[in-house]
């Protein structure tokens, strides 16, 4: 029985600045790409400091840092989407999954969205990323809930893989009427 829907962050609740910026400058050059994927691990880690992350990618890209401040946090949060987490929220535990830098959720977020979640999990207090597995038992702990009662929504293939990997269900979510569909049946398929 699903008991907890646990969401991603960036590319799910929230628009992702760091992925256009990261395929606008470096796309087309696979070193300066590996560069700043290892930068972005680092970060979501807790082994960078994000503003030390943000002068380096700055610095491997060639734009002025307060460009790449803006461009990376054009973040904007999916009202449509919260308002179906705040239904959802009437029956389910709401879980927070993100590869993130830092704790950026008052600031991306109003003090109702950031109230709906039960439980967050973000990697650099955790020190581990997704796809890793105890990232996803760590939110499923932090529920109280078991992987096979929870369903994890993600933007990111191989990280909707990865929860599928530890027993949860997982939807790769590609846009909200994808996902409402998706989850509805879901629901309704594992739920008496």
């Amino acid at each position: 029985m699903i008991k907890s829907i646990i969401f991603d962050c960036f590319g799910v609740l929230t628009s992702d600045g760091w992925l256009p910026f990261a395929q606008k400058h470096f796309g087309n050059d696979p070193i300066a790409k590996q560069q700043a994927h290892d930068l972005s691990r680092q970060v979501d880690s807790g082994l960078l400091d994000y503003d030390g992350f943000v002068a380096q990618v700055a610095d491997l890209a060639h734009v002025e840092v307060t460009q790449a401040y803006k461009d990376i946090e054009n973040n904007v949060a999916d009202q449509r989407l919260f308002d179906y987490v705040a239904q959802l929220k009437k029956t389910y535990k709401i879980g927070l999954l993100s590869n993130a830098g830092a704790d950026w959720l008052d600031e991306l977020f109003t003090a109702d969205q950031v109230a709906l979640f039960d439980a967050t999990a973000l990697s650099f207090e955790m020190g581990i990323t997704k796809p890793y597995p105890q990232a996803y038992h760590t939110i499923c702990d932090r529920l109280g809930v078991q992987p096979n009662e929870a369903v994890f929504v993600d933007d990111i293939e191989r990280y909707a893989t990865g929860a599928k990997d530890i027993g949860m269900y997982a939807i790769w979510y590609k846009n909200y009427d994808q996902l409402k569909q998706e989850l509805e049946q879901l629901l309704a398929n594992s739920n008496p």
